[in-house]
């Protein structure tokens, strides 16, 4: 499934980034160096790279409960093209969720943000609006609607981006989580009534 290839993908490059201080401080998101130093890749390369081994579980741990769910969903919806779809929206949300940190801090060459949230709020979001009332199980038997899940994934968001106490996108979370809506939205409109029709069943 492409969303074990993502975690993959993830895991090696954060463990390399952790070792290799260099290659940490060549992908991060640093809306400086890419508005006055052309550093492009910055707008992808900081999806992929994380602050520490809890920051990297968190993010990797909710894609890998909601990820393969709504892989099987585009999967039904759009056959092949639904990993297609799949793959754009991950990756296509890593920058856009980005972009408001962009326009407030490119005259800031101290700020600088990674990590996979953005794109991991988009996967989030995009499969609540599919199945709002399947979450997670922790323990096989504490279990966490995905609608509940994903109110207290933006409360934790919101209230660790007013204290701006690491370097973790945590406005990403945020930015992802509209992403993820809109773009689903976008691709089956009525998603909306499907949504709904969860919570009046």
């Amino acid at each position: 499934m492409l969303t074990t290839i993502i975690i993959a993908i993830t895991v090696l490059l954060s463990i390399t980034a952790f070792a290799q201080h260099n290659f940490f401080e060549k992908a991060k998101f640093n809306a400086y160096d890419i508005a006055y130093h052309k550093e492009w890749w910055r707008w992808i390369s900081n999806g992929f790279i994380h602050a520490d081994y809890f920051h990297l579980g968190m993010n990797m741990i909710t894609l890998f409960f909601f990820g393969p769910k709504l892989e099987d969903h585009f999967a039904d919806l759009f056959g092949l093209n639904g990993l297609f779809l799949y793959g754009t929206l991950y990756l296509l949300a890593i920058p856009v969720s980005s972009m408001y940190s962009y326009y407030k801090h490119q005259n800031d060459p101290n700020y600088s943000a990674i990590g996979a949230s953005g794109a991991v709020s988009a996967i989030l979001f995009s499969q609540i609006l599919f199945d709002p009332t399947n979450g997670i199980c922790l323990y096989y038997f504490i279990c966490i609607p995905g609608w509940l899940f994903g109110i207290l994934y933006l409360w934790y968001s919101y209230s660790m981006s007013k204290k701006q106490l690491d370097h973790i996108g945590h406005d990403a979370h945020l930015f992802g989580a509209l992403f993820g809506l809109v773009f689903t939205i976008l691709v089956k409109p009525d998603i909306v009534l499907s949504f709904v029709q969860n919570f009046t069943k």
